[in-house]
C-alpha cells in the first residue's frame, strides 16, 4: 500500500497488551502471650507437605492465607487462623502490624493479638499434591503440620526473612526492646 508521499505503509499487527499476574496477598495473625520466665512468645506455624520436611531456619511463618480483592482482609486473617490451626482466631486484632513483602512478590498484612492455645493440638486443613512428582499418585498433605511458641530471637532465625519484620514492628507496637 502507498501513501500519497510514495512511501511505503506497513500494517502493524500489536497483540493485545497481557495482562500482569498481580503478586498474591495473604493477611494473617501473630498471636502472642506473655510469659513470666521468657518474656514475649510468638505462635508460628511450619508449611506441611514434603517439599518443607527437613527444612526448618528461614521457612516457618504466621498463620495466614490468600485473600480475594474483594474481601475483607481482617476476616481472611481470621479464616486462615482458624484453618491453619483448628481453633478460633482472637476476635479483637488490637496490633495493626501493616504489611511486609516477601521475596516472590506475594504481599503480607498482619495483625498482632494476644492469646495463647496448644500448638500441639492443631489440627489444619490439607492440600492435594502429585507426590513423588510425576508418579500419578495424588497424595494429601497438611497445609501446616506444626505450630509452636518462639521467643522473638527464636522466632526471628526460623521465621521468613520479609516477615521478621512484623515481628519487629509487634516488638516496637508492646514497647519491648529488640533482643540481641
Amino acid at each position: 500500500m502507498k501513501t500519497r508521499c510514495g512511501q511505503e505503509t506497513f500494517r502493524v499487527l500489536v497483540s493485545p497488551p497481557r495482562r500482569l499476574a498481580m503478586p498474591a496477598r495473604s493477611a494473617g495473625i501473630v498471636l502472642y502471650r506473655r510469659s513470666g520466665t521468657v518474656g514475649l512468645e510468638v505462635l508460628l506455624v511450619h508449611p506441611g507437605g514434603p517439599l518443607w520436611a527437613r527444612r526448618d531456619a528461614g521457612v516457618w511463618s504466621i498463620p495466614k492465607g490468600e485473600f480475594a480483592d474483594d474481601e475483607d482482609p481482617a476476616a481472611a486473617a481470621r479464616r486462615e487462623f482458624a484453618e491453619e490451626l483448628g481453633s478460633p482466631a482472637p476476635k479483637d486484632l488490637p496490633v495493626d502490624l501493616g504489611e511486609v513483602r516477601q521475596r516472590g512478590g506475594k504481599r503480607v498484612r498482619a495483625w498482632g493479638a494476644p492469646g495463647n492455645l496448644d500448638a500441639s493440638a492443631i489440627r489444619s486443613n490439607t492440600f492435594a499434591l502429585e507426590w513423588p512428582p510425576r508418579s500419578g499418585r495424588i497424595s494429601e498433605f497438611p497445609e501446616v503440620d506444626r505450630a509452636q511458641w518462639f521467643t522473638l530471637a527464636q522466632a526471628g532465625e526460623r521465621i521468613v526473612d520479609a516477615q521478621r519484620a512484623l515481628l519487629e514492628r509487634l516488638a516496637t507496637a508492646l514497647g519491648i526492646e529488640p533482643e540481641s
